[in-house]
């Protein structure tokens, strides 16, 4: 594709953080020697991540760029997880091509896709041949590519080699997470990624290929009922040093594209994370204080999403809500599409392709697991809750594919969501 990233977009900027700082010193309950420990890693992260953050008139500029963004949280059906993904052995460009193929077909123009910081540590140079390939893929069926590095969702405990079978009927029964409880917990261990980081956005940083840098996806995240008892104790707290970490390690290597990472934690329209007393209030406020673009996921209906893009708008910023669709929620393409194109809000749906991470089953899907015991969901969902293709192509639902490409050819009509 042809796009010029202009280097204006380099500028440096000085952004007041005195509300994100206030939220890190209070959520820390650490004792004195490691609070004082603590807080020093921060403000040095911090001063780094504050001097290079785009202004909103930047981050206007690069966003005009690109038509209404509309895209896709892509793994492979062919993959349980990151891993499988992309490991040597079960790396699958023909799949991936077939699949990306049928994307464009339907007019999407993004994929959100995740990578994994042990395939950097085993082989940094086969790996990147790799993600060299799925580029060459994407561009070739013009799909632009936005990488997200860290994931605390889902299995804390990640292992190279061969990735487990789908439990049968449970929803991302394989999913890891990336970089995993035994680094997280550990601050003396954070700095083991920074070579990752810079790694990859050393390589990547000034590819047009690759439009935004999903640095951390949903960081706090507990996995209560699924991973709990694995988990880390107070995660939110090391999530946050590590995503501090991660914004001044890709801030210092200035790529052209920009950095996010998006808050996630809506219920009934209302951001956990907003207030002060909130647990997740230095998270949140991070996220969206040194965010070039603000992201964000709803898994809501189209009023309680309304009132949280009108929270998020203040902030006077490009947007893309890089997670939604749950069918059974009323989050659905026919409910959010228009919303998003009404406001030009980039749309990144979760799931494409049905296959080995079973988004098609809920999320409480879990509960025979929990359980143990099989059969809660023994047969196919109705509704899916995500994906949006059968394993052939075949739409799940063609009126949903209709609607799709109807709403990519009129974006930006308004719409009334009352």
């Amino acid at each position: 594709m042809d796009r010029v990233i202009n280097s204006k977009f380099l500028r440096p900027l000085t952004v007041n953080y005195s509300r994100g700082l206030w939220g890190m010193c209070r959520a820390s309950t650490l004792p004195l020697i490691g609070l004082l420990l603590w807080t020093s890693v921060q403000t040095q992260a911090l001063s780094s991540v504050e001097e290079q953050q785009w202004t909103p008139a930047q981050a206007a500029e690069w966003s005009a760029q690109f038509p209404w963004i509309v895209g896709f949280n892509y793994a492979p059906r062919s993959a349980i997880n990151q891993l499988e993904m992309w490991q040597e052995d079960t790396f699958d460009p023909v799949v991936i091509d077939q699949e990306l193929g049928w994307a464009a077909d339907i007019g999407f123009t993004m994929a959100r896709v995740f990578l994994h910081h042990l395939l950097w540590q085993e082989d940094a140079e086969t790996f990147t041949k790799r993600i060299d390939k799925f580029l060459a893929i994407a561009d070739a069926n013009n799909i632009d590519v936005m990488f997200v590095l860290f994931d605390d969702v889902w299995n804390p405990l990640p292992q190279l080699g061969p990735q487990p079978l789908p439990r049968p009927g449970v929803h991302n029964s394989g999913w890891v997470q990336s970089h995993g409880a035994a680094i997280l917990r550990d601050l003396n261990r954070h700095d083991e990624l920074e070579s990752y980081v810079r790694g990859i956005l050393s390589r990547y940083g000034q590819d047009n290929r690759v439009a935004i840098w999903d640095l951390y996806n949903e960081p706090g995240n507990l996995n209560a009922i699924a991973y709990g008892s694995v988990e880390v104790n107070e995660k939110p707290k090391y999530s946050l040093n590590l995503l501090a970490k991660a914004f001044a390690w890709a801030r210092d290597e200035n790529p052209t594209q920009p950095l996010t990472s998006g808050v996630w934690r809506l219920k009934n329209g209302r951001w956990r994370g907003a207030d002060k007393g909130d647990d997740g209030a230095a998270l949140f406020d991070f996220m969206l204080q040194n965010s070039d673009i603000i992201s964000f996921h709803s898994y809501e209906n189209a009023a309680n999403t309304d009132k949280a893009i009108q929270a998020l708008e203040v902030f006077e910023r490009p947007m893309i809500c890089t997670e939604y669709l749950a069918r059974g929620r009323d989050s659905t393409f026919e409910s959010l599409m228009p919303l998003f194109a009404s406001k030009n809000i980039g749309a990144m749906h979760w799931g494409f392709v049905s296959g080995k991470t079973q988004t098609i089953y809920p999320w409480r899907s879990w509960v025979s697991v929990i359980r143990f015991w099989d059969g809660l969901f023994s047969d196919e969902p109705d509704p899916w809750h995500h994906d949006l293709l059968e394993a052939d192509g075949s739409p799940y639902r063609l009126s949903e594919v209709e609607f799709i490409r109807t709403q990519i050819t009129s974006a930006g009509d308004p719409i009334d969501v009352n």
